[in-house]
């Protein structure tokens, strides 16, 4: 009996081979070829029954189109110094259009103060650790309405009888992402007025002679 399989083991090898080379067979070689049936196909050897089953081809799904849905950043900002002062300023940016902030500063004097974006998130020496405006063009202190202005240049918050600020500020030039972005900066609110450039005192290029630094916070993204 187990002479019988082997011869028959034996046979169906012979067979297979001859008829794997047999031309009427050929575009078996290639079993993925465009002439093959979609169907199973067998390959039969000389005894009945035994067959070689070859799988049904299945062509690959075509992928589905990948959307990008823009989504709105929001960021915030937690300020506080070694004076009263204290505030806190969110930013939300849509798509990659115009960046609104919000500002709410309490125990100002009243009056006019500086307010700007500054290019470090460091704190380890209070606010004056965060470094000049953010400046990434390399250009000279102005209003936030000029051409020529620093990045971080977003004018003056006025504070009311109470000391209390309150703000809005929608400005093209510091984003929520991308390489200008803002995120890791300091925002940082000033004791006197900024001059916006044109007060003719040699800091007015610089910092708008904008007096001291009263408190920072640094920006950090926050769910919406």
């Amino acid at each position: 009996m187990q002479a019988a399989l082997a011869a028959m083991a034996a046979h169906f090898i012979l067979s297979f081979t001859a008829v794997n080379h047999h031309p009427l067979l050929s575009q078996l070689s290639n079993p993925i070829s465009a002439s093959s049936s979609p169907s199973s196909l067998s390959l039969h050897s000389s005894f009945h029954g035994a067959s070689l089953k070859l799988p049904r081809q299945f062509s690959a799904a075509a992928p589905k189109p990948i959307t990008v849905v823009a989504a709105t950043k929001k960021a915030v900002a937690v300020l506080k110094g070694t004076s009263n002062v204290e505030g806190v300023v969110t930013l939300t940016q849509d798509d990659d259009g115009l960046t609104t902030v919000t500002v709410k500063v309490n125990g100002l004097t009243p009056g006019k103060h500086g307010f700007h974006l500054h290019e470090y998130g460091d704190t380890t020496n209070g606010c004056m650790s965060t470094g000049a405006h953010f400046n990434p063009k390399g250009l000279t202190h102005g209003a936030p309405k000029d051409d020529v202005r620093h990045a971080g240049d977003l004018g003056n918050i006025v504070a009311n009888a109470d000391g209390v600020a309150e703000a809005t500020i929608v400005d093209n030039q510091i984003p929520l992402s991308g390489p200008n972005s803002v995120v890791g900066r300091a925002l940082v609110v000033h004791e006197l007025e900024d001059d916006l450039g044109k007060g003719g005192h040699e800091l007015s290029l610089t910092t708008g002679n904008a007096g001291g630094r009263l408190a920072c916070g640094v920006v950090g993204l926050t769910p919406i």
